[in-house]
C-alpha cells in the first residue's frame, strides 16, 4: 500500500550542531527542536521546565523532570512497555483526568483559554475535541501552545487532539488546482460510499491524516461505519449506506488510510508520526432506529430489530475495522451506540450501548476480542429532563443512577473514556465506588488497565518525542493543491445520474440557461430543524455562467437547471403535539407533500420507559408538514414554463428521498452529496462523465417506508421512473446506459 508522505507535516528542518553529543538543537517560534543519528526529532519547550539528558550520545526527554531516564521516556522501548510503565507510575487523578473526553472546543485564536487550561491543569484532562479554527497557521500555534502548557504539567503527557470528520465541501468555491484552500474537499461520507471504490477511500483516509497531523490533531472520531438499515435516520447521512459489504470495505480502507504510517515516519511498525488514531462508531446496531427517531434525544432511545438482524450490523466492525490490511491492526478505539438495543441482552437488560455488559464486556471485548480504547459517546453521564431536542444527558435506561455511579457503570462493562466531560470530580467517585465494592487493588488495576490503552495511544504516534508543529509548514500542508485535487476528483467520482431522458445530458455547447433560486424557509438552528447553511445551498447563477449563458426569463432559454435538497424532516417529535393532547410522537417523512401516516404502526415495538408509565409511540393518523415543500414546487412550476424543453434536476441528499414528486418533472436527475457546484456543472456540461452508483435504495413511497424493517437492509419496494429505471441499490448510469463493471458485480444484488 502506497502511503502519502509529507515530512514537512512532523517539521523536518536543518539544525545547528552541538559540540560533544549526538545531537543538534534549533530554537523555534516557542519550543525547541533536537535532530539526532539514529533516533527521532524531539521537540519540548523551555518553558515547560523539561530538560534532555544524554545517554550514549543520545537525546531523551526528561517529562517528569526527575534527572533520571524513566522507561516511558525512552524512545528505544516498545510503546506498549512505555505505555505499560507510566500507568503504574499515575496517580488516581491523572488517570482520571485521562478518561476525559472534552466537550467540543473552538479555536479561534493561538491562545488558550482560561477555562481550556482549567480543565488541562486542574482536572488532568488530555483529549481535546476540537471544532472549527481559525485557520491551519492558527491550530498549529494553538496546538504548540496547549502542548507546551501541558508538558510542564506532572508526567509531561502530551494532548491528543481530535476532530470530527472536518474535510466537507464549500459548494460554492471554485476549484483552482493552484489555489489550494483551508483543507481538502470531499463528498460526505455517503458520497464516498457513492464511488464504490474503497481506494478512494483510503486516499482520503491518507491524504486527511497528513492534514489533522498538520493541525495537531491525532484521533480522528470517525469512521461511522453504522449499516443505515432504517432509512428515516437522522444520522443516515455519515454512514457508507446500507450494505453491510460495502460497508465493511469502506471501513477498513478508511481506518487504514488514516492510521498507517509512512516506514521513515514509523514509531511501532505501521504506527508512527503520520498516523491518527480512528475512533470507529456505533458499537453496534445504530442504524436500527425505532421508526428513524435518533438517540441523542430522549423519544428515540431504542433501536430495534424485528427483522432479527442485528449480527449483521457487526459485520462493519468486526469484519472491516478491527481487520486492517495497513499494518495497524484494528482501529484504535471504538465508540459504543448510545441506544438501548430493545431486548437484545439474553439477560434482560434494556440500557445505553456504553452501559451494558452485553454489548461492551461480552459482544466487543470477549466475542470480538476488542482490545483498544473504548470512548462513550457524548454526554451519556448527564441527567436528562427532555423528550425533545433542546439537549440534556443521554443515561437511556440507567436515569435512576446518580452521576457517579453511571461513571461506575460505564467503567465496570469494559469502557475506557467518557466523551464530552470535562471534569475528573464523578470519575474519582467511581473509583471510590470500585474500592468500596472489591478494593483499592482492584480499583488501582482497572484504572491502570485503561490508563495503559489511553496512552498507547499515544505513544504509537510519536507524541511523546514531538508533539510540536512548524505553524508555516502547516499552512503548506493542509488544503495544499495535489490534496484540493484528489478532493474534487473524488467528488466527481460521487456524483449519481439517476435519470436522463433521451440523452438529456451531457449539454455540451454553451446554450443559454434557466437556473431558478430556492426560497428557504425560516428556520431554527441544527437541533430545532437544519442549519442556514444547509438551506442556502444552491447553484447561483455566477457558478454557472462559466458554462453557459444564464437568463431570467424561462421563455429564452434553452434548458433549465434545478437545484433542491432532500424533504426536510422532522426528528419524530413535538411539543405541538403534546399540547394538543397527543403523546407528542409525529412521522418521519421523506415526501415533499403533507404527509399523513395511515401506514404507522399501531403500537411501538420496544417497551416503554422502565422509570415511566408505557408510552406508546405511535404516530399513526398523524400528519406533518415538510419545511421544505417549496423545493417540489420549484420544480413542477420549472417543468410548467420550459415545456418540452428540459429541466436538469440537481438534488443533494444524505438519505434515501420519495422521488415520485421530482421525477416526472425532469428529464435528467443527478444526485449530489454534498459536493461543490462546480464538479455538478462539469457532469453536466460533459467534461466528466457520471460513475457513481446508489449507495442506497430510493422507495416508491411512504408506505413501503412504514411497512420496511429498521434493522433489515434493502426491505424497500423501489421506484420506477418513466424510462423504467428501478431506483435500487448499485443503480446509476453513464453516458452509455445502466453502469454494470466489477463494481455491480462484487457488492450489487
Amino acid at each position: 500500500m502506497k502511503k502519502i508522505g509529507f515530512a514537512a507535516a512532523v517539521g523536518a528542518v536543518a539544525l545547528a550542531g552541538c559540540g560533544g553529543t549526538g545531537w543538534t538543537l534549533q530554537e523555534m517560534e516557542g519550543y525547541n527542536l533536537i535532530e539526532q543519528k539514529g533516533g527521532p526529532v524531539l521537540g519540548y519547550s523551555p518553558a515547560s521546565g523539561v530538560e534532555i539528558l544524554t545517554v550514549g550520545k543520545r537525546a531523551f526527554k526528561d517529562l517528569n523532570r526527575n534527572g533520571k531516564l524513566d522507561v516511558y521516556e525512552d524512545w528505544r522501548k516498545s510503546p506498549q512497555e512505555r505505555a505499560k510503565d507510566l500507568a503504574g507510575q499515575l496517580s488516581v487523578e491523572e488517570i482520571a483526568g485521562l478518561m476525559l473526553y472534552s466537550n467540543h472546543q473552538s479555536v479561534p485564536s493561538a491562545e488558550l483559554t482560561a477555562a481550556q487550561k482549567r480543565f488541562l491543569k486542574d482536572d488532568n484532562l488530555r483529549a481535546v475535541l476540537i471544532t472549527s479554527v481559525k485557520d491551519a497557521r492558527t491550530a498549529a500555534l494553538w496546538n504548540n501552545n496547549m502542548q507546551a502548557f501541558v508538558e510542564g504539567l506532572n508526567h509531561g503527557i502530551p494532548g491528543n487532539t481530535s476532530s470530527d470528520p472536518r474535510n466537507g465541501c464549500n459548494s460554492d468555491m471554485e476549484f483552482n488546482a493552484g489555489a489550494g484552500g483551508d483543507i481538502s474537499m470531499w463528498p460526505s461520507s455517503l458520497g464516498l460510499a457513492a464511488t464504490f471504490d474503497p481506494s478512494v477511500v483510503e486516499e482520503f483516509g491518507q491524504i486527511a491524516s497528513v492534514e489533522y497531523r498538520a493541525l495537531g490533531i491525532a484521533t480522528a472520531l470517525s469512521p461511522q461505519i453504522d449499516i443505515a438499515t432504517e432509512p428515516r435516520w437522522w444520522r443516515f447521512s455519515g454512514t457508507f449506506g446500507e450494505s453491510s459489504k460495502l460497508t465493511t470495505d469502506m471501513a477498513r480502507a478508511y481506518c487504514d488510510g488514516f492510521q498507517t504510517s509512512p516506514k521513515d515516519l514509523s514509531v511501532d511498525g505501521a504506527w508512527g508520526r503520520q498516523s491518527v488514531n480512528a475512533m470507529a462508531k456505533h458499537w453496534y446496531g445504530y442504524g436500527a432506529q425505532e421508526a428513524g427517531r435518533d438517540s441523542h434525544f430522549a423519544h428515540g432511545k431504542f433501536a430495534v430489530y424485528p427483522g432479527d438482524n442485528l449480527e449483521e450490523h457487526k459485520k462493519p466492525f468486526t469484519e472491516g475495522a478491527f481487520k486492517l490490511n495497513g499494518g495497524t491492526g484494528s482501529a484504535s478505539a471504538v465508540m459504543p451506540i448510545y441506544s438501548i438495543l430493545w431486548n437484545q441482552d439474553p439477560e434482560g437488560s434494556n440500557v445505553g450501548g456504553s452501559y451494558s455488559s452485553y454489548v461492551i464486556a461480552k459482544q466487543l471485548r470477549e466475542m470480538a476480542g476488542f482490545e483498544g480504547v473504548v470512548c462513550t459517546d457524548w454526554g451519556i453521564t448527564g441527567d436528562n429532563t427532555t423528550m425533545d431536542y433542546r439537549g440534556g444527558g443521554k443515561p437511556w435506561g440507567v436515569e435512576e443512577l446518580t452521576v457517579a455511579e453511571r461513571h461506575y457503570r460505564v467503567l465496570e462493562v469494559g469502557v475506557d473514556q467518557f466523551g464530552g466531560n470535562n471534569d475528573k470530580g464523578p470519575v474519582i467517585e467511581a473509583y471510590h465506588l470500585w474500592e468500596k465494592d472489591h478494593g483499592k487493588e482492584s480499583a488501582d488495576a482497572r484504572f491502570q488497565e485503561s490508563a495503559y490503552r489511553l496512552l498507547l495511544n499515544v505513544f504509537r504516534l510519536g507524541l511523546f518525542e514531538n508533539p510540536y508543529l512548524d505553524a508555516d509548514k502547516s499552512a503548506e500542508v493542509v488544503g495544499n493543491p495535489e490534496f484540493m485535487a484528489k478532493g474534487y476528483d473524488a467528488q466527481l467520482k460521487s456524483i449519481v445520474m439517476l435519470k436522463n431522458h433521451a440523452g438529456t445530458l451531457p449539454v455540451k455547447e454553451k446554450l443559454k440557461v434557466y437556473v431558478p433560486q430556492r426560497l428557504f424557509p425560516a428556520t431554527p438552528g441544527i437541533w430545532g430543524g437544519m442549519s442556514r447553511e444547509y438551506w442556502d445551498w444552491q447553484i447561483k447563477p455566477e457558478t454557472v455562467s462559466p458554462f453557459y449563458e444564464v437568463v431570467d426569463d424561462p421563455a429564452k432559454a434553452d434548458f433549465a437547471i434545478v437545484a433542491i435538497k432532500e424533504p426536510s424532516i422532522s426528528m419524530g417529535y413535538d411539543n405541538d403535539d403534546v399540547a394538543a393532547g397527543g403523546n407528542g410522537y409525529i412521522p418521519v417523512s421523506l415526501q415533499y407533500e403533507d404527509y399523513t401516516a395511515v401506514y404507522g404502526r399501531e403500537e411501538s415495538l420496544a417497551g416503554g420507559d422502565p422509570l415511566e408509565d408505557f408510552t406508546n409511540r405511535t404516530y399513526k393518523g398523524k400528519t406533518v408538514k415538510t419545511r421544505n415543500r417549496q423545493d417540489m414546487v420549484i420544480v413542477q412550476d420549472t417543468k410548467k414554463a420550459m415545456g418540452s424543453k428540459p429541466v436538469i434536476v440537481v438534488i443533494e441528499v444524505g438519505k434515501p428521498v420519495v422521488l415520485s414528486e421530482i421525477e416526472p418533472y425532469a428529464d435528467a436527475i443527478l444526485v449530489s452529496f454534498e459536493v461543490q457546484n462546480q464538479a455538478i456543472l462539469e457532469i453536466i456540461s460533459g467534461k466528466a462523465e457520471p460513475s457513481a452508483l446508489m449507495p442506497m435504495q430510493l422507495p416508491k413511497d411512504m408506505k413501503t417506508v412504514e411497512q420496511q424493517l429498521e434493522d433489515v437492509p434493502f426491505d424497500l419496494e423501489c421506484y420506477t421512473d418513466a424510462d423504467g429505471n428501478v431506483y435500487d441499490f448499485a443503480f446509476g448510469l453513464n453516458w452509455s446506459g445502466r453502469i454494470r463493471d466489477s463494481r455491480t458485480s462484487k457488492y450489487g444484488r
